[in-house]
C-alpha cells in the first residue's frame, strides 16, 4: 500500500535507532510463517497497537494499530527482498532526531496522516 519511515518514540524503542522503516500491506495480502510474540501497547491516539515479534530472536516483525484496521506495517528489515524499497512518506517528524535528515520530495507529517 506505502512505504515510509516512522520517527515516533515507540519505533525508535522497538527498532533500537532513530526510526522504523516500514511497508504497509493490507493484512490479508500477508503470510507470516512462525509463531510471534506479541506486546500490547498504547498509541497517542489511545487506540491499541500490536506489536508482534519473533519468540525466538526477538526481531520485530509487523505492527497493527487500531486506527488502521485491516492493515499490516510490516518491518522493511525483515523482507526477503528489499531492493524495491523507497520510502516516500515520514511520519511522527515532531519526535525525528535533530542529527536525521529527509531526503527533499517526500511527505513528512508532524504526527499520523490519520
Amino acid at each position: 500500500m506505502f512505504q515510509g519511515v516512522c520517527h515516533c518514540t515507540d519505533c525508535q524503542r522497538q527498532s533500537g535507532t532513530a526510526f522504523s522503516v516500514i511497508a504497509a500491506f493490507a493484512a490479508p495480502d500477508v503470510t507470516i510463517t512462525g509463531e510471534m510474540k506479541t506486546y500490547r501497547g498504547t498509541g497517542t491516539s489511545g487506540g491499541e497497537v500490536l506489536r508482534r515479534f519473533c519468540g525466538d530472536c526477538g526481531s520485530p516483525i509487523v505492527s497493527e494499530s487500531a486506527n488502521s484496521p485491516g492493515m499490516f506495517f510490516m518491518k522493511a528489515g525483515t523482507l526477503d527482498d528489499t531492493s524495491k524499497l523507497d520510502p516516500k512518506v515520514h511520519v511522527w517528524c515532531d519526535s525525528k532526531h535533530s542529527w536525521v535528515s529527509i531526503p527533499d520530495g517526500v511527505l513528512t507529517f508532524a504526527k499520523s496522516p490519520s
